[in-house]
Order: structure tokens, then sequence, then C-alpha cells
């Protein structure tokens, strides 16, 4: 048999096996990570109450993660580039999960921004961390597809999570109230799984036992064989990055779309409780609709933008119609099925647009402009994490309305829209 026929043999069944062994326990690792990140929106249901937080106390708690997780992502991307990639995995789970579980101590609100600043912080290098693990073992022309299975780790977070927090927050262990031990029971999977990181994970391809040598060597020469044409390349600065007009229109289509995503995750569930009086186990399973919806519309809208190879009305459209059943779920206030039925697809909209957004930079840029911009883009826009449940609380306790907080996420998330319209794609990436 001839070299040609081999090779493409060895490729296919090294890049399944590598899919197989990783994408799965990394998917389970993403989905804990969001999990941890916007539970606070179910332990609201009961902990607001029990602390006598305002909504605006709440609203600055939850959203001050985003500052930690945006002072602290850039030095964590620059650890895992030097350092262990695995390990710093690890260390991220083990830390947040420590982190989370002593969420469920906070009294005061100064403890919970503390605490919440201090998950943002712990969990500052994730993505980055995941998405070099990736370069170790998939080529370029694999690395999307494997990158889609996290984006689909975000509302699978909250279809397992929902229900999961339902039954948590209507248990008083020893006496002990539902929200706390939320905390608890949901940050000791974080710690098991980083121990297991370390346990299970392979740093690079000639330490994967579990490949045959033949299938070792064609992905590590494939792998040398990318990063010594990258190297032809001279790859941008950070500073480049920063001045670049596609770059600054790529963040903040991203900051105003997250601020959608995070103003909705943190306040839906309490805003159900409040419009219907259902108890905390209802709640819980009407905030999971949206997300059942938004899987099954990232899957479509994904997979429609790359049957079509068109990238800027699959970002701004889903947007445009989130805003538009936003605003028709705050005119219909009075009448709740519809009402909810508008938020189920606003949910939907939030993420069904990720997958086309994060094929943007790599059609619009170079590849090294998109490797140095992706994480600034990443970082800067989750500020938005901050300013969504912020002024989401901020303006319920001015106005004693929801109103005014939703009609800033509509606006932003027509903004969003508008300036994904706005990029220039060339030719050869229509």
């Amino acid at each position: 048999m001839s070299a040609t026929t081999v090779l493409p043999d060895v490729g296919q069944r090294a890049t399944r096996l590598i899919a197989r062994r990783l994408l799965p326990f990394l998917f389970v690792l993403y989905v804990i990570a969001f999990l941890d990140r916007v539970n606070v929106g179910y332990a609201g249901l009961e902990m607001s109450r029990d602390l006598n937080f305002s909504d605006r106390v709440f609203g600055l708690g939850a959203g001050i993660f985003s500052i930690g997780y945006f002072l602290f992502e850039i030095p964590g991307a620059l650890i895992v580039e030097r350092w262990s990639a695995r390990k710093w995995i690890a260390r991220i789970l083990v830390t947040w999960g420590l982190v989370t579980i002593l969420m469920a101590g906070v009294h005061t609100p100064r403890q919970f921004y503390l605490a919440r600043f201090l998950l943002g912080v712990a969990e500052a290098g994730f993505f980055p961390g995941i998405v070099v693990y990736l370069t170790h073992w998939f080529r370029n022309e694999d690395r999307a597809k494997a990158g889609a299975i996290f984006m689909a780790a975000i509302p699978m977070s909250s279809i397992i999570g929902a229900p999961l927090a339902g039954w948590i927050l209507s248990q008083h262990w020893a006496g002990i109230a539902g929200w706390r031990w939320l905390f608890v029971v949901e940050g000791f999977p974080a710690i098991l799984f980083g121990i297991l990181t370390l346990i299970y994970l392979t740093d690079w391809p000639p330490q994967a036992h579990w490949l045959a040598p033949d299938e070792r060597a064609w992905i590590q020469s494939e792998l040398e064989r990318e990063k010594a044409a990258k190297s032809r390349v001279r790859a941008w600065t950070i500073g480049q990055a920063m001045r670049s007009r596609q770059v600054i229109l790529l963040t903040l289509v991203y900051f105003f779309a997250i601020i959608g995503i995070y103003g909705f995750v943190i306040w839906f569930p309490t805003i159900v409780q409040r419009a219907t009086s259902l108890p905390n186990m209802a709640v819980t399973l009407l905030s999971a609709l949206p997300y059942v919806a938004g899987l099954a519309a990232m899957i479509w809208n994904g997979w429609h933008s790359d049957r079509t190879a068109e990238r800027r009305w699959h970002t701004a459209f889903p947007l445009f119609l989130g805003a538009g059943c936003l605003a028709v779920a705050i005119r219909s206030s009075a009448h709740l099925p519809l009402a909810f039925l508008c938020m189920v697809i606003v949910g939907a909209c939030t993420t069904a647009f990720m997958p086309s957004f994060w094929a943007l930079p790599t059609a619009i840029l170079t590849e090294s402009a998109a490797a140095a911009s992706i994480g600034l883009i990443n970082s800067v826009a989750n500020l938005g994490g901050f300013a969504g449940p912020f002024f989401i609380g901020y303006l319920r306790t001015r106005t004693n309305s929801f109103t005014p907080g939703l009609v800033f996420l509509l606006v932003c998330m027509v903004l969003s829209g508008l300036l994904a319209l706005l990029l220039h794609i060339p030719a050869a990436g229509d």
C-alpha cells in the first residue's frame, strides 16, 4: 500500500480518536464552568430575600464577576502559552470550585461582591486555556468544529442546571438554606474534575499512550508543518489589534451582545418568579426552556451559516429577532403566555448568533491578525457581563420595574446587530 493511501487513513483515524478522547471531557468542563458562572441567577430566587439584598445589590454582585474575569484573563492566557495548558486548566477548575463553595458563606453585600469578583479571577484564562489546548491536538481545519462543541455547552449548562437548581433550592439539609447548598453542591464537581483533568488529559501528542505510534507521528508532523508555515507570517501585536477598525467593530458587536446574554441569564429566573409567584421548582423548569430552544437555534443557525458561507446576517438577524420579541414581551406583560413565549425566543436568540459570530474574525482578518484579536475581543467584550446584570438591577431599584432594564437590553441587542452589518468581509470570505 502506498503512502498516499495510508496517510489519509492514519489522519482520519487519529483525528477521530483525539476527538472522542478529548471533546466530551472538555465539553463537561465548559458546562461546569458556565453553570458555576450563572448559578447565582437561580440562587437569587431565595438569597436576595434571605439576606435582604436590593435588586441593585444583587445586580452589582452578579455582574462584578466580569470585572475580575476581564482583569486577569489576558495574564492567564499568557501563562497558558508559557506553561502547561493541562495544569493551568486543572488549577482554574479547583480554584473556582473552592470559591463557588465559599459563596455559600456570604452574609453581607461586601462579601457577595468579593466572592463574585474572586470567582471571575479564578475562572479567568479558562476559555483561552481551552483554545490553546485545542491547538495542541487539532489541525487548523478541524479546530472550528471542535470549538463549536464548547458553544453548545452554554445552553446545555442551563438545560441541566435549571432543574438541578430548582431541586436543590427546595432542600434545607441540616437546617441550611437551599441557596447555600446550591453553591456547595455545584462547586464540588469543579474540584473533582480539576483533579481528573491532571489524570485524564495529556499535554502533547508525543505523551499520548492512547494513540498508536503512527497516529502520534502523523498529528505531530501536521502540527509542526502548520507551525512552520505560521512562523513565516509576521503575527499581529495586541497594539495592532486594538487599532484595527474591524477588531474594534467585532469587539463592540460582542460587547453589546454579551450585555443581552448576561442580563437575560442572570435575571430571567427572578423575572419569571415575580411575574408568576410560582414555586422555585416550576420557575427553574420554565427558565430552562429558552436554552432548549437556544441549543436547537444555535445548531441550525451555525449549520445554515456554514452552508451559505454567510456570516453577518446570521449574526445580526438573531439579535434583531431577539430585540423584537423582547419589545413584544414588554408590551404584552399583562398577557403572560405571550410574554413568556417571546422571552423564550429572546433567550434562544442570545445563543443562536454565536457560531456565525466566532466565524467572523477568521473570515475578516488574516490568520495572524485573528490569532491576536480573538483573545482581545473575548476579554474586553466580556465587560458586558457586568453591564447587563448591573443596569437591570440598578434600574429595577430606581423605578420599581423591570421594563427600563429590559429596554436597555433591547437597545444593546439592536446596536450589536447593526454593528455586525457594518463589518467588511473580503469577497473570498463571503
